[in-house]
């Protein structure tokens, strides 16, 4: 497994490299908000936002977060693809969930910001990467020395 995952990290162009660690990095911050807020709150942590659609889909970012960030670190192309569904309805969750604080306090479009910009670089990636992942892993490999 650990010489299959180099191969795996390895096989990518720079470029590549480059986005899958973004990738990782904001997928495992995201796990950390999520999983400390669901434990500190309980399935009540997203009690904020009136819609229990959205309450429920923040609450499973304690799982799909960790899920993406599995996958990224694989380099699956499954974990590509995860990563854009739930960055574009995670970006469009947060900006209906806090749109009435919007019209309010235009402000906190600064706090929308990191998460915005972030799903929009996962999805401006989504096809250039599924490309260069999938064809490194349709790519034969040679098995280690013995």
């Amino acid at each position: 497994m650990g010489f299959e995952l180099r191969e795996r990290w390895s096989g990518q162009p720079l470029w590549a490299r480059w986005v899958l660690a973004v990738y990782l990095i904001g997928f495992l911050e995201g796990s950390c908000v999520h999983i400390l807020d669901v434990a500190r709150d309980g399935i009540h942590a997203y009690a904020s936002f009136p819609q229990v659609p959205l309450q429920v889909f923040f609450v499973s970012l304690a799982i799909l977060d960790p899920l993406v960030a599995v996958l990224v670190g694989l380099v699956r192309r499954e974990g590509v693809w995860l990563a854009s569904a739930v960055m574009a309805t995670d970006v469009f969750a947060n900006w209906w969930g806090n749109r009435h604080w919007l019209q309010d306090d235009p402000a906190r479009l600064v706090w929308l910001s990191p998460i915005t910009f972030f799903g929009l670089f996962v999805v401006a990636f989504l096809l250039p990467l599924h490309r260069t992942v999938a064809r490194t892993a349709s790519s034969p490999q040679t098995a280690p020395a013995a």
